[in-house]
């Protein structure tokens, strides 16, 4: 699968492309459904498939403050979108210039004329251009008038609920896993790369692999039961805490602070990718860091307990 950080560098494609456009957050079993259909078609076609994305997301740059906390980041996003039978990505910078675009010049300049687009997929709802004026009418009119195809995502359904990057955000708010990895079709992670701490997990006796989330928004809080893959090809179990450290430093930017079970090795500057399978409990303030120590103790031996029972 290969990567294009904008259109001067997509791969040159004369006979064109099976494209979709969306913010893919989560790349769940929707985005999944979407993905493999567009695969379908662009291989009965006998055209490479693309992923459309933009960096930032559009709602992030228009409304930073009040936009949603992602599911994942973009080299997240490219790590499940790499499991799937995608041919390429292309990354378009969200941007004054391109948010000025009016879906004319977006369907012309993007579409036709750097992608030669010969079949498209996209929901519905999906709007474009300046003011969102572009929709999927306009599309198909363009398609029409071009000479490509659109189609229609339809909607994942499971259990009477249309499966959406909103609901699932909902589900790890609410700190229900289950239902997140149901509707994900994994259990919900995040990668990132151990990072130097403070070094105080390690004199309480419980060492951590630290990981700096890089935003202020993240969609779960709290401790949970989690397992860490990218040490030594090893899946490790431990106990991780998503927040700001309250009784430490209070933070404004997120951490996860992960203590792995039976392991103690250097793994700092290590690409690692941490599935949260059950929430423990909310994130709390103690009165010490000796109470903090005792609970700790107590969320890796009820984090412990849980995988005992998931294993037997």
């Amino acid at each position: 699968m290969f990567l294009a950080r904008g259109l001067s560098r997509l791969p040159v494609q004369e006979s064109g492309y099976a494209a979709t456009i969306g913010n893919f957050d989560g790349v769940h079993i929707g985005h999944k459904a979407v993905i493999e259909s567009l695969a379908d078609q662009g291989q009965r076609l006998g055209l490479p498939t693309l992923v459309i994305l933009f960096e930032p997301q559009p709602r992030e740059y228009f409304d930073p403050d009040h936009s949603p906390p992602r599911l994942s980041r973009f080299r997240e996003k490219l790590s499940q979108l790499s499991h799937l039978p995608v041919d390429g990505v292309l990354a378009l910078h969200f941007d004054r210039q391109l948010a000025e675009h009016t879906p004319e010049q977006f369907i012309q300049s993007v579409l036709v004329d750097a992608l030669h687009v010969k079949y498209l997929v996209v929901g519905d709802d999906f709007r474009f251009g300046r003011n969102r004026r572009g929709n999927f009418a306009m599309l198909q009119k363009a398609g029409a008038f071009h000479g490509f195809a659109v189609a229609d995502t339809g909607s994942v359904v499971k259990a009477g609920i249309r499966v959406s990057s909103t609901i699932i955000r909902h589900a790890l708010t609410s700190g229900n896993m289950i239902e997140a990895a149901q509707y994900l079709g994994r259990a919900y992670s995040i990668m990132g790369r151990v990072c130097q701490g403070a070094k105080l997990g390690r004199q309480l006796g419980f060492p951590t692999a630290n990981i700096a989330l890089m935003r202020k928004k993240s969609p779960l809080h709290g401790v949970f039961a989690v397992t860490m893959d990218g040490v030594n090809g090893r899946t490790l179990q431990g106990v991780a805490n998503v927040g700001s450290r309250p009784t430490v430093d209070g933070r404004s930017t997120m951490q996860l602070e992960t203590h792995l079970f039976d392991f103690d090795g250097d793994i700092y500057g290590r690409l690692v990718e941490v599935h949260f399978h059950h929430k423990l409990r909310e994130e709390l303030r103690f009165r010490d860091v000796e109470a903090l120590r005792e609970q700790i103790e107590r969320d890796a031996s009820q984090a412990r307990a849980y995988f005992a029972n998931r294993y037997c």
